[in-house]
């Protein structure tokens, strides 16, 4: 008897565990982060440069949202990557979920309330080199979900973001900065883009909070 309660402690026990595991749903992130070692060594190597060719950027020269799967495109795609409890309809269309955005600690049932943000936007990887590319590599970038460039946050803190780099914009949940920073720094790293003296300052500074 005494091994039968002991067995059925342990089946109670291990029953409680799992529980306790999938009570809080796992958010994904997006893949391929570095440390933040390895983010400080990264952001040494990239080219120290004024940004330019501001005046020649136009946003249609990245295409994006393009047709990732099915009937979904890259927006779509994010949402379900990054969002808990996603449901879609037949054209990829979020019938359900909430979504937390890192960048505030917000978390949205609306998927009309969430921006998927360009960890390093469009417009600054152009003046940052981006200008030069083909745009079909210009394609890939808007569009790549194989590294963390792109985010599902706040569309109003994703507003406020704009074009913006870390000298001069930061997430407001400041116990987001130091992945921020190596997100940041890995996308430019994997794109050979440039860094300006005061970004990479920037930069710095938040990888010091990790």
């Amino acid at each position: 008897m005494a091994r039968v309660f002991k067995a059925g402690a342990a089946t109670l026990g291990a029953i409680a565990a799992l529980l306790a595991l999938t009570a809080t749903p796992v958010r994904a992130t997006p893949p391929n982060i570095p440390s933040a070692s390895t983010a400080a060594s990264r952001l040494a190597t990239l080219t120290v440069a004024a940004e330019s060719h501001q005046s020649s950027y136009n946003r249609d020269l990245f295409p994006h949202w393009i047709t990732i799967t099915g009937s979904c495109n890259t927006r779509e795609q994010v949402l379900k990557r990054d969002g808990t409890g996603v449901a879609v309809d037949s054209s990829c269309y979020p019938t359900s979920g909430s979504w937390r955005s890192p960048f505030d600690g917000a978390t949205w049932t609306n998927p009309a309330d969430v921006d998927i943000d360009h960890m390093v936007p469009l417009s600054e990887a152009w003046a940052s080199g981006a200008w030069a590319w083909t745009t079909s590599r210009r394609q890939t970038y808007a569009n790549d979900l194989g590294g963390p460039e792109l985010w599902a946050v706040t569309d109003n803190v994703n507003q406020a973001k704009g074009d913006q780099d870390p000298a001069t914009w930061q997430p407001p949940l400041a116990s987001f900065r130091c992945t921020y920073a190596r997100a940041w720094i890995q996308v430019k790293y994997y794109y050979n883009l440039s860094v300006d003296s005061a970004e990479k300052s920037a930069l710095n500074g938040m990888l010091g909070t990790c």
